[in-house]
């Protein structure tokens, strides 16, 4: 008996379409799949005791970085679209889907503490994919530079939150210290690939924005 055999067609600009717009929905609502494990599943679930101020602060830095991975996909998802080359596609779409791991590792984590993402995810999901959209547009070279250094830069905020976490957040500690590591690697592999520093004003600009993010996402 024969089989034929399944034909393989292009996407169509409305497949790119629903396709791209069912990610943005799953990152602003939440609803992402993890394809890697929790590094926190490694550990038995939390047994020391954690103060309800405690609770709340890591909360507060659990939402921050959610409210990252909400802004990582949006600017993957941009630079992807407006990417000149095959091959820079391809990178922003492998990166984007560990980030997207990231997004449900945090996601994950906000519910075991009983709290919730940021209510502003739908603002923090236009800005970034607004700014995504541009650093494409500025050309291969640009865009993959705006990945290293956005790269560089969520490395130093997630040491900085690794510091400020509760000695007993073993949970926390395992996520963070296993996105921080995935962070470096995507930063290296967009310098490797031909991304150019961005200019001192545009990398300040870029601490200003994430300094005003991580400010209402730690509470709202």
């Amino acid at each position: 008996m024969f089989h034929k055999r399944r034909q393989t067609y292009p996407l169509t600009r409305m497949d790119t379409f629903i396709r791209e717009f069912d990610v943005a929905l799953r990152a602003i609502a939440g609803a992402t799949r993890a394809g890697r494990a929790n590094p926190a599943d490694r550990l038995t679930p939390d047994t020391a005791p954690m103060s309800a101020a405690d609770r709340r602060h890591v909360a507060g830095l659990m939402r921050i970085n959610h409210v990252g991975e909400v802004c990582a996909q949006a600017l993957y998802q941009a630079q992807k679209l407006t990417a000149r080359t095959p091959e820079v596609r391809a990178q922003m779409d492998a990166a984007a889907a560990e980030e997207e791991d990231h997004l449900a590792w945090c996601a994950e984590r906000l519910r075991e503490l009983g709290s919730r993402p940021s209510l502003l995810n739908p603002v923090w999901y236009a800005g970034a994919f607004a700014i995504g959209c541009l650093a494409g547009r500025a050309g291969d070279r640009i865009s993959l530079g705006f990945v290293a250094e956005t790269e560089r830069q969520v490395e130093h905020h997630l040491t900085g939150h690794l510091e400020r976490l509760p000695a007993a957040d073993g949970r926390s500690r395992a996520i963070l210290e296993q996105m921080r590591d995935d962070e470096i690697r995507h930063g290296d592999a967009a310098r490797d690939a031909g991304g150019v520093p961005l200019p001192g004003p545009v990398r300040a600009l870029m601490r200003a924005a994430s300094k005003v993010m991580t400010t209402a996402a730690y509470r709202i």
